[in-house]
């Protein structure tokens, strides 16, 4: 799915496409932050490569519900904001769920 997502901003940004880019980037950090390993507590390495650990493997189904995060986020951030009347905004995060939602129906 990663690949499949960077190769999909790739394109976007080819063809000038910003706004699937940023919604391809977006979904792109909200999965790399999901790998990313709790640092809570000591640390005792110093020096180079003290920074780098592991990174956590997800799941395809965690990597989907990540995914249906990002679209319903966008969708109720839609609705709040047609609510108040900005429809320009609306339609721009409506328009950004729609970029990803492909991706959760091919699963």
């Amino acid at each position: 799915m990663r690949q499949r997502l960077k190769a999909s901003l790739r394109v976007a940004l080819k063809a000038g496409d910003v706004t699937s880019a940023a919604v391809f980037r977006s979904a792109l950090s909200a999965i790399d932050n999901a790998e990313a390993v709790n640092r809570s507590g000591p640390t005792a390495r110093l020096g180079v490569g003290a920074a780098d650990v592991d990174r956590r493997d997800l799941s395809i189904e965690e990597v989907v519900e990540i995914l249906r995060t990002e679209v319903s986020e966008r969708m109720s951030a839609a609705a709040e904001y047609e609510r108040l009347g900005r429809e320009e905004v609306a339609a721009r995060l409506r328009a950004e769920a729609a970029t990803l939602a492909p991706y959760l129906e091919e699963l």
